[in-house]
């Protein structure tokens, strides 16, 4: 999924290990959801929103994601 991670953090001068500190998972698993090898749960997602102050919609961009969602995976759209 598409994210606004790594911008935000460096607009903040946050380390990746920093920002794991601050939501409890490690630089490793930050460094997995910004190059997209990894989608955070939702209450991740929320934790790192809280972090930069705004929605998960502004970290997140589901709209530019090229994978299709569960929903959509289950009806068969394109």
């Amino acid at each position: 999924m598409k994210n606004r991670l790594k911008e935000l953090r460096e607009s903040l001068g946050l380390t990746q290990e920093q920002l794991g500190e601050l939501i409890g998972v490690s630089r490793q698993a930050i460094h997995a959801i910004e190059t997209e090898k990894f989608e955070p749960s939702i209450w991740m997602a929320y934790d790192i929103s809280q972090v930069f102050h705004c929605s998960i919609e502004e970290v997140f961009l589901f709209d530019e994601s090229e994978r299709k969602s569960r929903a959509q995976q289950s009806r068969g759209a394109i």
